[in-house]
């Protein structure tokens, strides 16, 4: 029979997760290439033959997206699948006008094909947009679990920008495994903070590997989801985070709207900064979409060292790279700090931007007057190093999940802003995993 050919397009995270599940050694099927988008340095790579199986020995090329239309007609393509997230419903469309134009299938793979079923219950955390709130949902989550004594794995989407053979299964259990793996500013913005509560993070490529390893040493697993993608796992409980700062993407972004219909429990988050009317509407799209779900109110409140610093100085904002990416927002945590404790300016980095840093301005245009904590690799950290130092402020207020100044050398005086879930009112995150699991003996 001959073997149907076949493109993934993707971003280093579910195009491998949904080849592993289905196509690896499916002989239905020939993968002639996975496209990359979103992060830089992904394409150029190979997806190595020890992960690939035996029907690839030679691996599975991974090569730019803008190069689709030629890739389809060079491999005679009769398939194109769609895997990867945070988009717009226009724009998943967009691509399947390109791939249909070019004469081949397009393809969007559900949960049936893609879900791992685990042994232990599964909590999921996940959102409709990048930086809605799901980082400290997921923090709060876990605190609340481990206060009612069970053990907890937290199992994070994949980010695998290095070696994708040694990333396959990873475990992080402390800083030092951090820097033993020589992980991007992003990975440690999601891992650190698990790590410090005491929580082995597990990632990777290979996700059905990881979870089995995970189960030996977890009461629950929590998955702690990557953009606003679908689980890697079965779910017994699918918590999903929605942003009223941006309404309405909860029903026109791909895959948040899914996550939204498949929700058991729904936080709206940041209802403390977010217009009323945007916090209404919100609240209506999950009612229709979402009836079944439990919603929860959430702040999150924002906490600075030293405040009276802030007043009156001309300050570099530094946001979490992802949310302002492809997240889509202008501002984050950082803007709101600056603003609230009284910075007389926010200086706008994008002309002090060198190389990298320039190129992800120029890539995500509607990203506002503050700087991205883009980091894939010692060459961008040392590009964000300069840009920082060439801006001219007083203060640099950094909102990342991580304390940036251990990864690179800040030259100014600098405020780190925290954040974490502070739930409003009942009902709680508390009382839904209370109900769903009650107290362990």
């Amino acid at each position: 029979m001959e073997r149907k050919r076949v493109i993934i397009m993707g971003a280093a995270g579910r195009d491998f997760h949904n080849f592993n599940m289905y196509y690896r050694d499916n002989e239905r099927y020939e993968v002639v290439a996975f496209t990359a988008t979103q992060i830089p340095n992904i394409e150029g790579r190979v997806y190595p033959a020890a992960l690939a199986g035996k029907l690839y020995p030679e691996g599975i090329p991974i090569l730019p997206e803008d190069d689709l239309v030629d890739l389809i007609r060079k491999y005679d393509v009769d398939e194109v699948v769609f895997a990867y997230s945070d988009v717009s419903h226009e724009y998943v469309m967009h691509r399947a006008s390109i791939a249909l134009a070019a004469g081949a299938d397009y393809r969007l793979m559900g949960l049936k094909t893609t879900q791992v079923a685990s042994s232990k219950p599964v909590v999921s955390i996940c959102a409709v947009r990048t930086g809605s709130g799901k980082s400290q949902t997921t923090r709060r989550v876990s605190d609340v679990l481990r206060g009612l004594g069970y053990k907890v794995a937290a199992v994070r989407h994949p980010m695998p920008y290095g070696n994708l053979a040694e990333q396959a299964v990873q475990r992080f259990a402390s800083r030092a495994d951090l820097d033993h793996y020589d992980v991007t500013i992003e990975e440690r913005e999601e891992y650190e903070p698990h790590i410090d509560r005491g929580v082995v993070v597990y990632a990777g490529v290979d996700y059905e590997a990881i979870l089995r390893q995970a189960e030996q040493e977890a009461d629950i697993i929590l998955w702690d989801g990557g953009n606003n993608d679908l689980p890697f796992y079965k779910s017994d409980l699918h918590i999903v985070v929605v942003d009223p700062h941006r309404p309405g993407h909860e029903v026109t972004y791909h895959p948040g709207e899914a996550n939204l219909r498949m929700a058991d429990a729904v936080v709206i988050n940041k209802i403390d900064t977010a217009d009323f009317a945007n916090v209404m509407t919100v609240r209506s799209h999950v009612r229709s979409l979402a009836p079944q779900a439990v919603i929860i109110e959430g702040a999150s409140p924002i906490m600075v060292e030293d405040p009276a610093a802030i007043r009156g100085k001309r300050v570099l904002v530094v946001e979490d790279g992802p949310t302002l990416t492809h997240g889509g927002m202008a501002y984050g945590a950082g803007v709101v700090a600056a603003q609230r404790f009284g910075a007389a300016d926010i200086v706008d980095p994008r002309p002090y931007a060198v190389r990298s840093i320039r190129d992800t301005f120029e890539k995500y245009p509607e990203t506002g007057a503050v700087l991205p904590a883009m980091g894939y690799g010692d060459a961008q950290r040392a590009d964000l190093e300069e840009t920082i130092r060439a801006t001219p402020c007083d203060m640099v207020i950094v909102a990342t999940p991580i304390d940036l100044a251990r990864v690179i050398n800040i030259d100014k005086p600098s405020q780190r802003v925290r954040y974490e879930l502070q739930e409003i009112g009942r009902p709680t995150l508390e009382d839904v995993l209370r109900e769903k699991f009650g107290k362990q003996d």
